[in-house]
């Protein structure tokens, strides 16, 4: 992998708006998650391998769609 990916995601609803982002590159993911408007927290977590860190980042996703958040896309142009 040769650029880190980044995706991000939020959720609001009446009670909160927070967000929730995942960054993979090749053996590490790096979640950064928090009330939206805030800097959050950040988790590392290493991995053996491309293929493992790839797996976690698809489950991680997963879960989070699954709870409601919707991705926020980015335009660039």
């Amino acid at each position: 992998m040769e650029e880190p990916q980044t995706r991000s995601f939020v959720f609001q609803d009446e009670k909160s708006s927070k967000f929730w982002e995942i960054t993979q590159t090749s053996g590490s993911v790096t979640v950064r998650y928090g009330k939206t408007g805030t800097i959050g927290q950040s988790q590392l977590k290493e991995f053996a391998d491309e293929a493992a860190s790839s797996k976690h980042v698809q489950k991680l996703i997963a879960e989070k769609l699954g709870k409601g958040y919707e991705e926020r896309v980015v335009v660039v142009s």
